[in-house]
């Protein structure tokens, strides 16, 4: 009976110096973001797309702002919390396989920058060695609006909570998602977004994934759905989301939103949307 108090005092131990004072570590990352995006706003001022763009794919593309962006992200939590490994758009640092891990974009919306319209964000996200998010901080640089939550802290926007939008109807939604760079089965998708389309009130495709689900923990959007999006995309804002009451599931009703490339994030229809997206994805 002892060895198995022993042991349970043990697991706690060992629980209890993986944790982290996140809230402090929230208020640090918000400072970073806002100066990372400062050089962001910067830069945006003086690009030129034609001799500053690089592809990494078709429809896929980079700049040197990225770059740099990211290595000023990298170096900083990389001193915030020196165990963390990384899961970052432009390949910077390692993934830490049993500890906590930054997932970061470092400039999320690189095509709207690139071409001169004004949305685009920071997203950085903190998993746990459950792998479960427990920090988002989404800016917005344009904007300067910051976005924020901790896992059970609620989320918040500049010092003011956040809540997801009442509306739960689909007919009086207003509805976000982008379109995906790989075209295999786009006209599934296009199938699809015809029947949201005519069964919402509205629908905007604005070019940034974290700032789509922000929007939608803050009440603009009713829902965002996408697929074929990368972690760095959606990890974030799945919690901002989450904590204001909202839900994230993948397109089969799952966790398996992170990593698993579809995510469906809605304030209160998520059913409904559902019942549309069965009929589309099996």
């Amino acid at each position: 009976m002892q060895n198995v108090e022993i042991e349970k005092e043990s697991v706690f131990l060992a629980k209890f110096k993986t944790m982290i004072d996140t809230i402090a570590l929230q208020e640090k990352v918000i400072g970073l973001t806002k100066e990372v995006g400062k050089f962001i706003r910067q830069e945006a001022q003086n690009f030129n797309k034609t001799t500053d763009t690089e592809f990494k794919g078709k429809n896929n593309l980079v700049s040197y702002v990225d770059k740099e962006a990211e290595r000023l992200l990298v170096a900083q939590l990389s001193e915030f919390l020196p165990q963390a490994g990384f899961v970052a758009e432009e390949g910077t640092g390692e993934r830490n396989l049993s500890g906590y891990n930054w997932i970061i974009d470092p400039l999320d919306g690189t095509t709207n920058f690139i071409h001169g319209i004004p949305i685009f964000s920071i997203s950085i996200a903190l998993t746990n060695p459950q792998e479960e998010v427990v920090l988002g901080v989404v800016y917005e640089v344009n904007h300067q609006e910051c976005f924020y939550a901790t896992q059970g802290g609620g989320a918040w926007l500049d010092g003011k909570k956040i809540q997801v939008s009442p509306t739960n109807k689909l007919s009086e939604s207003l509805i976000a998602t982008g379109f995906p760079y790989h075209h295999e089965d786009l006209q599934g998708y296009l199938n699809l977004l015809y029947s949201f389309i005519t069964k919402s009130h509205g629908f905007r495709r604005i070019g940034s994934a974290a700032v789509d689900l922000a929007y939608v923990a803050c009440g603009r959007f009713e829902a965002f759905y996408e697929q074929n999006l990368n972690p760095w995309d959606v990890a974030a804002g799945a919690l901002l989301v989450q904590e204001a009451g909202g839900t994230v599931t993948d397109f089969k009703r799952g966790n398996n939103y992170i990593f698993g490339k579809q995510i469906l994030a809605t304030g209160k229809i998520h059913e409904e949307m559902m019942e549309v997206i069965k009929d589309y994805h099996h």
